[in-house]
């Protein structure tokens, strides 16, 4: 990349996360932006005000993401903020990407409101309905089988 490749990666980056922030900012609280409103290379979204209005949890919008075609963000940090998004886009997320992912966390945010069930049930589309994420942590399945 070089040195002027990786300057453009990191501004790429940084103007990926504040535009995601600016346009998701009227839906989900953004967590650590500056008194300038902007953000680093990631921006934080907020969900507890979802959760508590619903019940439907940080979690559960993950899992509905996969159903509009996204792998579900970072919801385990920052460890202080329990119910918080981490979006942290990189460099090569197309506008059209971005576009898309900003209409799929929008749309949820109403599913939540209007039909919570339907986020709190996600994913949908997949072959696999919820994983028991305690277990698989505890008893984690490292090779193929045929055994359910």
């Amino acid at each position: 990349m070089g040195a002027e490749g990786l300057l453009r990666a990191t501004q790429t980056a940084i103007l990926s996360a504040n535009y995601i922030a600016a346009r998701l900012r009227d839906h989900y609280p953004v967590l650590y932006s500056g008194a300038n409103g902007l953000v680093a290379h990631e921006c934080i979204l907020d969900v507890r005000g979802i959760t508590a209005e619903t019940g439907v949890t940080v979690d559960d919008i993950a899992k509905r993401l996969i159903d509009y075609g996204f792998h579900p963000p970072t919801v385990y940090f920052p460890l202080v903020v329990k119910g918080a998004m981490m979006i942290e886009p990189t460099e090569t997320e197309s506008k059209e990407t971005i576009e898309a992912f900003v209409s799929a966390m929008k749309s949820i945010e109403r599913e939540a409101r209007e039909s919570p069930e339907l986020v709190r049930e996600a994913p949908h589309l997949t072959r696999l309905d919820r994983l028991d994420e305690a277990r698989a942590a505890r008893k984690p399945r490292l090779r193929w089988s045929q055994e359910p």
